[in-house]
């Protein structure tokens, strides 16, 4: 079995109002050395195999919106 961390997070240029939330709060807690946050998901696939494009097209068809959000990967074992 083969472990495939997915990233999935808001594009750059939109707004997080999430991110901005939990920044305020920080900054409330006295942590005002975090400039930004963002908030994504990260989703956890079990493959048989892994298979790059296969991966690209569960991210494109659903783990990600590509209008909004992009994403990235990472493969564990």
């Amino acid at each position: 079995m083969v472990t495939v961390r997915v990233f999935v997070n808001l594009k750059p240029s939109l707004l997080d109002s999430a991110g901005r939330t939990v920044t305020g709060a920080l900054h409330k807690l006295q942590f005002d050395e975090v400039a930004d946050a963002r908030i994504g998901k990260t989703i956890t696939l079990q493959m048989e195999k892994f298979d790059e494009e296969r991966v690209k097209a569960m991210c494109a068809k659903l783990l990600a919106n590509p209008v909004i959000e992009d994403y990235s990967y990472e493969v564990l074992n």
